[in-house]
């Protein structure tokens, strides 16, 4: 299933954004999801995951402690909540899922939908 992420825009540094991933007409609550990011001129990076029992990976040391995923099934949507922004963290946001169990690997995770933009000014 392809996901679709939203909710990005200009955020100044330290303020927080939440970002939300759903599928229209599908539901996700049967699929592990994963949210990346790729910054300009850089590679797609793995940010972390939440699975389809409610636990929940962070994966670049730069951002724990900053972001939380997490999930609303009744809602069908998965969010990524960023905190203390900071202008590093300027890249375009994708989720995706996967029903592998290694959920908590970006490797698991091969369909990506449109991406968010996210620019974090200083």
């Amino acid at each position: 299933v392809q996901l679709q992420a939203s909710g990005g825009g200009l955020a100044q540094a330290g303020e927080s954004l939440r970002l939300s991933c759903g599928a229209a007409g599908r539901t996700v609550r049967s699929y592990h999801v994963g949210w990346f990011r790729q910054a300009p001129g850089k590679e797609r990076e793995f940010v972390g995951a939440v699975s389809r029992s409610f636990a929940s990976t962070l994966d670049p040391d730069s951002v724990k402690g900053r972001f939380t995923i997490s999930r609303d099934n009744a809602k069908n949507t998965v969010y990524l909540q960023m905190n203390s922004l900071k202008p590093e963290d300027t890249a375009v946001y994708y989720c995706a899922a996967t029903v592998r169990t290694d959920w908590n690997r970006g490797m698991a995770y091969e369909i990506f939908g449109q991406g968010t933009l996210v620019t974090v000014s200083s």
